[in-house]
This record gives C-alpha cells, structure tokens and sequence, in this order.
C-alpha cells in the first residue's frame, strides 16, 4: 500500500516537467516577438532570456529532485 502510495506521489510529483516545459517555450517566444519589435535591443533581450531559462529550468530540476525524496526518503 505504501509502495504504491510513493509511486503516485513520485508520478505526481514529475508533472511539474510539464510546467516547465510550457515556461520555457514561452520565455523564448517572448524574445523571438521582442527582436522582432526591436532588433536593436537583441543582444540585450537574449541575456534576459537566458537568465528566464535558468530560472525555469531551475523548477523542471526540482521536480526529478521531489520525486526521488518521496520514493526513496519518505
């Protein structure tokens, strides 16, 4: 019982990949629109991007990071 408890809670736990996912994709459409509006300002937008995309990226590690603390810890 318990086991399977852990198993839904590491699968519910990964669902925060999904999020991340959808996160990143946006902050790079966001930088794609703003070179389009002022490609002027494109090398200052994609340090921005990248510093959105680590962050974002910092959740999706999160969540690998919570599913094995649930299977193995708890």
């Amino acid at each position: 019982m318990l086991e399977g408890a852990k198993s839904i809670g590491a699968g519910a736990a990964t669902i925060a990949s999904a999020g991340a996912a959808v996160g990143i994709g946006n902050v790079f459409s966001s930088l794609i629109h703003s070179v389009a509006r002022n490609p002027s300002l494109a090398k200052q937008s994609f340090g921005y991007a990248i510093l959105g995309f680590a962050l974002t990226e910092a959740i999706a590690l999160f969540a690998p990071m919570m599913a094995f603390l649930i299977l193995f810890v708890f």
